[in-house]
This record gives C-alpha cells, sequence and structure tokens, in this order.
C-alpha cells in the first residue's frame, strides 16, 4: 500500500488540490456555520491540510506506524479555534467525513488513471483511512469540547461577578444597570430574589452560573414558554435566584422554584436591577422566617411581616420575649411548652377558645383556664388587641430563637 501510493504521490497531489476546491465551495453552499464565520481562502487552506495530513496519516498506517502526534495536535487546535469561533461541533465533524469520501475518491481515481489492475492493492486502505480521519475527528472533538469549556468557565466567573454586583448592591445605579443589561436583564420589570439557606438548596446539581434551570417538582420549568427566568448564584451562605418574573404572579416563584422540604425566602416584586440588593436582603429576611416544618416550602416576605420584623432585630426580639413572656418562659418545661403551644393555637385559631380545644385534643374550658394563667403571669389581657400584639410578636421572637 505504501509503494502504491508513493508511486502515485504526484497524480494525487493535484487531486488533492482539486479536491481541496471542490469541498470548499460545497461546504460553503451547503454549511451556513462555515459560511458566516471563515472566509473562503482560509476555509479551503484548512481543507486542503486535512486531507494532507489524512494522506500521510494513511501512509503511516499501511507501515505499521502509529499516529503522527503533530497531526493530533494539529486536528486539537482545529477544534479549539472552531469552538472560539462558535462554529457548530457538528459541522466540525461534517468536515472531516467528507475530507475522507473525498480523499477516497481521489486515491481511487488516481490508482485507476494509473494502473487499473492496482485498484484491490487499494482496497485494504479503506478501513485505514476511515481509521485516521476517525481519530483525526476525535482530536478535532477534544479540542472542541476543552476550549468550550474553557470558554463555559469564563463565561461563569463573568456572570457571577456580574450577579454579585447586584446582589451586593456594589457600585453605581448606572454600573448595577450596566451589568443587568450584560446578563440579559431588562431595564425595568418585575423581579424578585429567593434566598436558600446553607444545605437548603434545590435538590441536585444547582448551576454555579446564571442559567435558567427546571423547577423540581413544579408544574412547569422556568425558561419554557413565558416562564419565569432564573438566575442562580451559589454563595458560602447559601444560594440565590435572582427571577425575571415578567407578567407572572409573585405566588409563581413559590410553586415553580421551591422543592419540597427546602426552606427557602422570597421577596416582594421590585421594579429594577438597582433594587436587587435590597430584594437579597428582604429574601434572607423571608427565610429566617420560615416555619421548619408543615409551612410552605418558600416564604413570602408579605406573608410573614410581623415575624420578619421580629427577626430583623435579634436583640430587641431577645428583649421583647423576656419582657413579655418572662414569667411563663421561668416556669418547669412541660409547664411553659402547654401554655406557649395553647397560646400559639389561640393564635393561629383567631382567638377561638372552641377551634383551639379542638386542635389540641382537650376541653373549651382547659383551653379558657390556660390563657387565663398566661394573663396573669404575663400581666397582659386577650381582650386588649394591643397587648395581643405584644404577645404575638414575643411568641414569635420565641418560636425564632427558642424559649431560654
Amino acid at each position: 500500500m505504501e509503494r502504491l501510493i508513493e508511486e502515485m504521490r504526484e497524480d494525487l497531489g493535484r487531486r488533492i488540490t482539486v479536491a481541496a476546491d471542490r469541498l470548499t465551495d460545497r461546504t460553503l453552499a451547503e454549511d451556513p456555520g462555515y459560511a458566516a464565520l471563515i472566509g473562503r481562502p482560509e476555509l479551503r487552506e484548512r481543507i486542503h491540510r486535512i486531507l494532507e495530513q489524512a494522506l500521510a496519516g494513511l501512509d503511516r498506517d499501511s507501515r505499521g506506524l502509529p499516529v503522527d502526534p503533530a497531526c493530533a495536535r494539529t486536528a486539537h487546535g482545529e477544534g479549539a479555534e472552531a469552538a472560539v469561533r462558535g462554529l457548530p461541533l457538528e459541522s466540525l465533524l461534517r468536515g472531516y467525513r467528507r475530507a475522507g469520501r473525498l480523499l477516497w475518491q481521489a486515491l481511487t481515481e488516481a490508482a485507476a488513471a494509473h494502473d487499473p489492475a492496482v485498484l484491490p492493492r487499494l482496497l485494504p486502505g479503506a478501513a485505514g483511512l476511515w481509521e485516521v480521519i476517525e481519530r483525526m475527528s476525535d482530536a478535532a472533538s477534544e479540542g472542541y469540547r476543552d476550549a468550550d469549556a474553557a470558554r463555559a468557565d469564563r463565561d461563569r466567573e463573568r456572570r457571577a461577578v456580574l450577579l454579585d454586583a447586584l446582589l451586593d448592591g456594589r457600585g453605581t445605579a448606572r454600573e448595577a444597570a450596566d451589568a443587568a443589561v450584560r446578563l440579559g436583564l431588562p431595564e425595568r420589570g418585575r423581579f424578585a430574589v429567593i434566598a436558600f439557606g446553607p444545605g437548603g438548596s434545590l435538590p441536585g446539581p444547582v448551576p454555579a452560573a446564571p442559567a435558567v434551570v427546571a423547577a423540581p417538582g413544579g408544574p412547569a420549568a422556568p425558561g419554557a414558554a413565558g416562564a419565569p427566568r432564573v438566575w442562580w448564584r451559589v454563595r458560602a451562605d447559601g444560594e440565590n435566584g435572582l427571577v425575571e418574573l415578567g407578567h407572572h404572579p409573585l405566588e409563581s416563584v413559590r410553586e415553580l422554584l421551591a422543592p419540597p422540604g427546602a426552606r427557602a425566602g422570597v421577596s416582594p416584586v421590585v421594579g429594577s436591577p438597582a433594587e436587587l440588593a435590597c430584594a437579597r436582603r428582604l429574601a434572607e429576611l423571608a427565610l429566617r422566617t420560615a416555619p421548619a416544618a408543615g409551612g410552605p416550602c418558600a416564604t413570602l416576605l408579605d406573608e410573614r411581616l410581623p415575624a420578619a420584623l421580629v427577626a430583623s432585630d435579634t436583640e430587641l426580639a431577645d428583649r421583647l420575649r423576656r419582657v413579655v413572656l418572662g414569667p411563663v418562659l421561668d416556669l418547669p418545661p412541660e409547664d411553659r411548652r402547654v401554655l406557649l403551644a395553647t397560646l400559639g393555637t389561640w393564635l393561629a385559631c383567631q382567638g377561638s377558645t372552641t377551634y383551639a380545644a379542638q386542635r389540641l385534643y382537650c376541653h373549651r374550658n382547659t383551653v379558657s383556664n390556660r390563657l387565663r394563667r398566661l394573663e396573669r403571669l404575663t400581666g397582659r389581657s386577650l381582650s386588649d388587641p394591643a397587648q395581643v400584639v405584644e404577645l404575638a410578636l414575643a411568641h414569635t421572637a420565641v418560636l425564632q430563637h427558642g424559649a431560654g
């Protein structure tokens, strides 16, 4: 085989030149990826080089020699450059397949012109040629993936910086607007922030880069037609999601994004990217009010404003529970638990002793006796709305920060 190739070397060189011209014209006509990104002279030179390297690889294969490392490096570089330019990988690999077919055609035509009797000697080279093309394609694919991964890493880092600038409120309003534009956010719109605490993230891998992600457990996937878009940012103190709501209500964040069992806080709606830093702080405040169990997966701040008021100042909340509920907190653990549970249930039942008794599985008079005892201990009357507010906020402080 190697002797036959050497005998046809001059004729093959001419035929490869013609084949390179034909494949260049066909590629530009049929593959818009190449036509939009690479000029004809450069594409023709690249195709000619692939054909010559494939022929050299076939020659080495016929002599039992390994693939030339320089050939693999060249193909790897071709793939990396294609990725940088944005050429589809399928277009790149299609070019290698076409080059293989044209090279085989050139070989058979040259052999027929040289001596038709030698054609049977050429046939064993078919498998070797496609082995060479496959190795070149593999090297180009690897280069493409390497470059694409490196570019994705750079994009993730760049977008992470932009997200941090918005969520942390760094820079001026103009800089925030510029970061929003670079992330693809509109200047005005309806935005919210969702916050997960450490260890309370979405199940499965969450993109470190801003990305539209599917909603686990939700009826639809963000990024589907008309659904909210979400950019996730994994941070040392938890995870934040920037949500572009569009026309969707804020409640859709709970439905689409919060997985079962994960505690999350959702900010109110804000109208511009410059307000996202404030929205993040409010989302984290909402997260601090989220019930440990039995409540909704995601807590909307506007549904928990009294609890958020308590959570916003730990020192003041501690003072509130000690001043209002101090005598109750000083009781033995079982008495304390019973009175606090009765107060919480009575508040949840909107002041109905009857409904509270049903929830607590006891007689209505038992609930009334417990509430009177609580009034005596605290000096607060459950018939005074202002003092009921004090008791409710103090009870919330106990739930958030513990009883002692």
